[in-house]
């Protein structure tokens, strides 16, 4: 009864009979195995009588290994399979003579410059021939679609790869289409249908014409030379009934063709290593080489008899059929993380290019590593699920460095080289593609859940600024720009809001979405410069950071309306007339307001270019205008960061507005005509103030000496 229960696990497990049916199609397979007996002539059934062998499908040599192995336990069962795809069986031989032919001059002239290639990533022959492999069991798939009479029609699609260290050979054999006598001869022989002949041309007389040959135009097959001193051919055509040949070449000139004997349908290729690339023939070197390139070819490959390609091209798949457990188990494999994706993104397309991508949004919070903009990405390039770049970053631009994984288009053509990728117009439709869609998700993100997007903005929101200040094109700033959100003075303290919901409240007419730089909300809402933004009841957005200032200023304009510093506003001058308010008992007189301001100029002479009264502040004294209030700051914090005072003050200008209304203003009306020496001190003390207010004194030490002076003269009076 065991024996016979696991002749139903086997015949389950490896789907020996899918989708058959047992003529009324109203039986499973299992019901065929019955006390535990074996296969012979008939199979014992529930149905009447007998049904004969030879009416069911026909197995394939493992079916029919599984099925006669019975008695074996699950882990037996296992083992046997690994055994079954262990080798690959040295089976063929040369029959008869052999005809010597010599290569065409051009393929001549393509081997010598493989053998003196010097090109820096050999193992790229590997995914060529996996890829040649690829395509010839695809094409063979074709044909069995289509009905055609295909020799071995039962034989499984697959590619095997063998290591021998003892022989230093590496081998890949497929069971795909496989060539006839005149296919070797026209696509071994020649290489009139290649790019490589373009090439050969293109460097004829060039210095270093070895030099990344492989990457520029997929040599293919003859790539294979640039780490074998012989290459060994057996094929044979998938026509039934076809000759089975034996190609051999050490790649120097010429070539020999005979018939061959024990050859299976397709193709196997056996390269006899040279020493310096003995590294071919080890199983955990080779194995490294194609999880890089080709594991995601869509037909099983076995190294030594086991798989390697396990991971699927989750890309290729349809979305709705990607799982979140899929999607983090194949984030942790392309990124080499342990966390999950925050955010992924499947997208597919075939206009305006053929491109199937995923990506993904690290849960983790970035770190200084990552931000930095030496940071290579994490994006991988493939071409019809064969990899072309394992980390490029010429498909997303610099600020989307944070996103990772896969790309795959089949517009791209599979010898793109990294020089041609720099300069593709492909790639660049590619890049401005790939670009619009990561940020329509982020805006789609950002209104499906806020909460969760004002988290990842809060963590990668410097990417954005980023994109901003290094985007050329307004266009794409602007909509980078969607995605910015800051804390503002008409919404509670910690809510965010965006640009596109600012201009959703601005008052018909109104142009002018205003901000103001400084460290805190507390700061920036006693701020002097905020007193005219409440007189007009205008809704200011608040910059926390130094940078934000930079990046507001660089994107100039959203939605058409002009961004602004309220420091700018003031700059303006509207409602200003540099005149006092006669009717305002609490104010200076216009003499004593003017002979103040030409005092203030006098004394303050090398600090100040102009001294003007000013009707917008109520609870400040004065107040610091300079023309591009930002663009001073960030010229203070990097231009001229080792610059004295003087030249500092030639690129300021600034100009000092008081309130004469104040108190400390008025004080000060008296002080300089009874106290010149008190009235200097507090004089320079409310510059100093207001430079500091305005973010343009960056060591307030020098105040210190200053201070003390002014408490002295204080307690003097106590």
């Amino acid at each position: 009864m065991a024996a016979s229960m696991r002749k139903c696990v086997l015949i389950k497990k490896f789907n020996v009979y899918r989708n058959f049916r047992i003529r009324n199609e109203s039986r499973a397979l299992s019901c065929l195995v019955t006390n535990g007996k074996r296969f012979s002539g008939h199979v014992e059934s529930d149905l009447h009588g007998k049904v004969p062998l030879f009416s069911l499908p026909k197995l394939t040599p493992w079916q029919q290994f599984r099925l006669m192995s019975t008695d074996n336990s699950a882990a037996e069962d296992d083992a046997a399979e690994d055994e079954y795809h262990t080798l690959i069986k040295d089976t063929e031989r040369a029959k008869g003579p052999s005809e010597n032919h010599e290569f065409q001059a051009e393929t001549r002239k393509l081997l010598d410059i493989v053998a003196r290639s010097l090109y820096s990533e050999k193992e790229v022959f590997i995914r060529e021939l996996i890829s040649n492999s690829s395509d010839a069991l695809e094409k063979l798939r074709y044909f069995q679609l289509n009905d055609e009479n295909i020799e071995d029609r039962d034989l499984p699609l697959e590619i095997h790869i063998k290591t021998d260290e003892n022989k230093k050979t590496f081998t890949i054999q497929d069971t795909g289409i496989g060539m006839k006598k005149e296919e070797l001869l026209e696509n071994l022989g020649t290489i009139a249908r290649s790019g490589s002949k373009a090439f050969l041309d293109t460097v004829e007389n060039s210095s270093d014409a070895g030099k990344n040959i492989i990457g520029q135009f997929g040599v293919g097959f003859y790539s294979s030379f640039m780490v074998g001193t012989k290459v060994d051919v057996y094929s044979k055509c998938m026509e039934p009934g076809s000759k089975a040949y034996k190609w051999t070449s050490d790649g120097t000139g010429t070539y020999d063709l005979s018939e061959a004997e024990g050859v299976q349908r397709g193709t196997k290729i056996v390269i006899h290593l040279r020493g310096e690339s003995s590294e071919y023939c080890v199983e955990s070197y080779v194995k490294d080489v194609i999880t890089k390139y080709s594991n995601f070819v869509g037909l099983p490959i076995f190294l030594n008899g086991k798989k390697v390609n396990v991971v699927q091209a989750l890309w290729m798949m349809e979305p709705k059929e990607v799982t979140e457990d899929m999607h983090e188990e194949f984030y942790r494999f392309i990124a080499n993380v342990y966390d999950k994706p925050r955010y992924s993104i499947h997208y597919k397309t075939d206009a305006p290019l053929n491109i199937r991508a995923l990506f993904y949004v690290p849960e983790y919070k970035p770190t200084l590593f990552d931000m930095s903009r030496e940071t290579d990405s994490s994006l991988q390039l493939y071409s019809r699920k064969v990899m072309i770049m394992a980390r490029t970053n010429m498909i997303l631009p610099k600020w989307l460095r944070f996103v990772k994984g896969v790309v795959d288009s089949e517009d791209i053509p599979l010898n793109l080289s990294r020089e041609l990728l720099q300069d593709s117009s492909l790639i660049r439709k590619l890049q401005q593609v790939l670009t619009n869609r990561l940020i329509k998700f982020f805006q789609d993100q950002a209104k499906k859940d806020p909460v969760r997007y004002d988290q990842f903005y809060e963590d990668y929101g410097l990417f954005f600024r980023e994109g901003i200040v290094t985007s050329p094109e307004q266009e794409t700033r602007e909509n980078i720009s969607r995605l910015l959100r800051f804390e503002s003075s008409k919404l509670p303290a910690g809510e965010r809001t965006s640009l596109e919901d600012y201009c959703s409240r601005m008052k018909a007419g109104k142009r002018n979405i205003y901000y103001l730089a400084a460290p805190s909300r507390e700061i920036a809402e006693t701020s002097p410069y905020m007193e005219a933004m409440h007189k007009k009841d205008a809704e200011v957005l608040f910059l926390y950071e130094s940078y934000d200032e930079l990046v507001l200023m660089n994107l100039g304009q959203f939605d058409r309306k002009t961004l602004s510093g309220v420091e700018n506003d003031l700059v303006d001058n509207v409602g200003d007339s540099n005149t006092v308010d006669e009717k305002d008992t609490t104010s200076l007189s216009q003499a004593d307001a003017d002979t103040l301001m030409n005092w203030l100029k006098s004394t303050l002479t090398n600090r100040v270019h102009k001294v003007k009264i000013t009707n917008r502040l109520s609870s400040h004294p004065c107040v610091i205008s300079v023309q591009e209030m930002g663009s001073a700051r960030h010229f203070l914090r990097t231009t001229f960061a080792d610059k004295s005072q003087e030249e500092r003050f030639r690129l300021l200008q600034p100009t000092l507005e008081i309130n004469p209304c104040h108190p400390l203003i008025k004080k000060l009306n008296t002080l300089q005509s009874e106290d010149q020496y008190l009235a200097k001190l507090l004089a320079e003390q409310l510059y100093d103030n207001a430079m500091v207010t305005a973010g343009l004194l960056d060591d307030p030490r020098s105040m210190v000496k200053r201070l003390n002076q002014l408490l002295e003269k204080a307690l003097e009076k106590v």
